[in-house]
């Protein structure tokens, strides 16, 4: 007889640009807030490193929604966007432990992941127009609008970086450390392997990966960077950092 493997059977779940989108957004929210809170000691005063991990996160963002029209199956926000009904279906089934198994984002991960998009947008339009504490820097568009809207802008982009996304990546984390050590799902893993353990999934069995991902990702980026950086150009903003 033919010797079988004892190996689980894994099925794609993320594919390697949702994957690195992930993990680069990561490490550019964090370089940010360490570029703003040690910009003297790391002698930045005028937060040139600043504002361009902001224009990188936006760039990002406009990423993300290109890559949830034509990216893979999983990535896809028709894929995973469910209505609020749906959502509070879920939300309810999971103090008995009834919640159904998703392939890709469950309902509420899916309100998280938008919640979490929604809110860098604004933190990132907010800083376009913001001018920091000595009015010696300004983002790309505060020339725009007048000094006390650069004021408010400023003051709007501390705070929901801090009372707004700061909560939330702190709900993400430890729901999705929840899910890995308590339910079992792979949620960490699989965004770093890709991979999740075959199961009869609520969503799919598998994700259906696009053809040449990486190639069809890089067009998305250098679109995304096109539409962010040309419409502070177009908008009559300045893309100079020094």
């Amino acid at each position: 007889m033919p010797e079988t493997s004892s190996e689980p059977r894994t099925v794609h779940v993320w594919d390697l640009p949702t994957r690195l989108f992930h993990w680069t957004l990561v490490v550019l929210i964090v370089s940010a807030w360490v570029s703003y809170e040690f910009a003297e000691a790391i002698g930045d005063e005028t937060l040139v490193w600043h504002r361009a991990n902001g224009l990188a996160i936006l760039t990002l963002i406009v990423w993300r929604l290109i890559w949830g029209a034509w990216g893979s199956s999983t990535s896809r926000f028709s894929a995973f966007v469910r209505s609020p009904t749906a959502v509070l279906a879920y939300a309810a089934s999971l103090p008995g432990g009834r919640s159904m198994r998703y392939l890709g984002h469950n309902p509420l991960g899916a309100l998280m992941v938008l919640t979490l998009l929604a809110t860098l947008a604004a933190i990132g339009g907010f800083g376009l127009f913001a001018t920091d504490d000595n009015d010696l820097v300004g983002g790309p568009l505060y020339r725009l609008v007048s000094e006390s809207q650069n004021v408010r802008a400023a003051r709007l982009h501390d705070q929901i970086f801090n009372f707004v996304l700061l909560p939330l990546a702190a709900l993400h984390i430890a729901v999705n450390v929840l899910y890995t050590f308590v339910k079992k799902d792979p949620l960490i893993q699989a965004m770093v392997t890709g991979k999740k353990p075959a199961a009869p999934y609520a969503d799919a069995s598998e994700a259906a990966v696009v053809t040449n991902p990486l190639a069809r990702a890089a067009i998305s980026l250098v679109l995304a960077a096109a539409i962010v950086l040309g419409g502070i150009l177009a908008a009559g903003g300045r893309l100079a950092l020094y």
